[in-house]
């Protein structure tokens, strides 16, 4: 396992000395939270080469940001745009709360890079400088990132443990808590153990989604592009267990029960029961609109997503994440269906 220390310490070093060496008008409640950011630095008993050295390394690294952007807005998507211009075409979206780079502003748009994405953002809507990293603070999630294929993901931290999924390298779950030789992670609702030794735990601020990852490819029918399109745009949302409001919070089954709702398809309120409907099929047969059903090792569903094409999903994850994207191999599916008739 590989963790970076530090980087919250020089991320409040960074933003106390990217004040001290830009002086810009801040809101009061900004001003609190730098104050609270500054006792916590003295408090460390740092030294003042430390200071200067982790504030140094703080405006090169701060999550991977130098001028960070902060997209701020109520709910929904920041849009990215070709050209400074609403006419201008877009070229991805930014969810809220999600992190940019700031690379130049002018007459009220930033031009951006976030993640594969780069545009133009109208400020109006982007947190930048101080507020920006106070707002990050607040925001950054500690994630696992896995290093190898197929990981097991275990019931308890023990190999002798049944599995409960595996995920491919490169996917994240959310990290919860350390142990020894074994981190235990968030996988949607569930909780559950990799070992240590084949996964890095990092800090992360999400990105933008690319057009490519909000297309679905040629011959799918209206009804499916409407669905995906009105799914996803609450991406950002809150994930409450019990929940069917696409707007104030749900959780997986009650996410897809409320939006097929829309489209005149009756569900219930229960991920395993739902994967009783429409007709099972095949992963080389998936269309958007789709569902993918997940289980544990005892063979029991407990969580669903909807298929938006390009091997992505949109879900219901869990209350740290709410309403995302995913690979659709994020962990491994147990069973495919469709309920559009088309």
């Amino acid at each position: 396992m590989r963790y970076t220390k530090n980087r919250k310490i020089a991320a409040s070093a960074g933003l106390i000395l990217c004040l001290a060496m830009n002086p810009l008008v801040v809101s009061a409640e900004t001003e609190d939270v730098l104050q609270a950011g500054v006792t916590s630095v003295l408090d460390t008993r740092l030294t003042t080469e430390e200071y200067i050295a982790l504030g140094q390394q703080a405006q090169g690294a701060a999550w991977g940001y130098t001028n960070i952007g902060i997209a701020n807005v109520e709910s929904g998507n920041l849009n990215v745009r070709e050209t400074p211009s609403t006419e201008g075409k877009m070229v991805g979206k930014m969810p809220k709360d999600s992190a940019c780079e700031v690379l130049e502003t002018a007459d009220g748009w930033a031009y951006i890079k976030s993640g594969e994405v780069e545009g133009y953002v109208s400020m109006e809507f982007l947190l930048t400088g101080p507020d920006a990293r106070v707002r990050a603070t607040e925001i950054v999630r500690t994630v696992v990132v896995v290093d190898g294929d197929g990981l097991n993901v275990r019931e308890q931290p023990d190999t002798e443990s049944a599995i409960l999924t595996q995920v491919a390298s490169g996917e994240e779950m959310d990290y919860l808590e350390t142990l020894d030789g074994w981190i235990k992670v968030a996988v949607d609702s569930d909780e559950a153990y990799v070992s240590a030794d084949y996964v890095t735990v990092t800090e992360k601020l999400d990105t933008a989604i690319t057009m490519t990852e909000l297309l679905y490819g040629q011959g799918v029918s209206d009804v499916r592009v409407d669905l995906v399109e009105y799914a996803k745009q609450f991406v950002g949302n809150r994930y409450v267990w019990g929940g069917t409001s696409l707007t104030k919070g749900a959780d997986c089954s009650g996410f897809v029960l409320s939006i097929f709702k829309k489209y005149g398809i009756s569900l219930p309120h229960h991920a395993a029961s739902q994967a009783g409907y429409g007709t099972k099929i095949s992963a080389g047969d998936l269309q958007p609109g789709d569902l993918i059903f997940y289980g544990n090792s005892r063979g029991h569903i407990n969580h669903v997503a909807i298929y938006i094409g390009g091997g992505q999903v949109v879900h219901a994850s869990n209350e740290r994440t709410g309403i995302k994207i995913s690979n659709y191999k994020y962990r491994s599916p147990v069973k495919y269906v469709r309920l559009l008739q088309d």
